[in-house]
């Protein structure tokens, strides 16, 4: 199924920020917090409040349970079957096995994107907004993580 996300993202958009605050907050709840290196890590790459961070190590990443959402998801690329990893505000999922020092300092330049933008819906809605006009891995703010990897 493909989407012309541009058209319908205004009347998605509220359940897109609906399941990333509920995700955050579920991953504050669970997640652990950074180790030290973690911590100097997600400084350096700029997070302002790395303190704040959580990592949640699951088995898959989580899904939206609402059928139009998830398809949006999966079209424009935020969801497939080679992600490993979601970043949603201070909360970081990533599946078992995977959470490397080069991931989750990619995770972290989003924490310091979400706090740059100042909320998980301001985030969202030009992370959204960008998905509309290119490829998830041309949109900006994916670029930007790409060039803060860690190696």
């Amino acid at each position: 199924m493909t989407f012309e996300l541009r058209v319908i993202l205004p009347s998605v958009l509220p359940k897109a920020i609906a399941w990333g605050e509920s995700q955050c907050e579920l991953i504050t709840q669970t997640g652990q917090p950074l180790n030290d290196l973690q911590l100097a890590v997600a400084k350096y790459i700029g997070v302002a409040h790395p303190e704040l961070i959580r990592v949640a190590e699951v088995s898959s990443l989580p899904q939206p349970e609402d059928h139009e959402l998830r398809e949006i998801a999966l079209d424009t690329g935020l969801f497939g079957s080679s992600m490993v990893g979601m970043t949603i505000g201070y909360g970081v999922y990533v599946c078992h096995g995977y959470s490397s020092f080069n991931r989750l300092s990619h995770a972290f330049r989003y924490v310091q994107q979400y706090e740059k933008a100042g909320s998980i819906a301001a985030f969202l809605q030009r992370d959204l907004e960008h998905m509309a006009a290119l490829e998830y891995g041309d949109a900006p703010f994916e670029l930007d993580a790409q060039e803060h990897l860690q190696h």
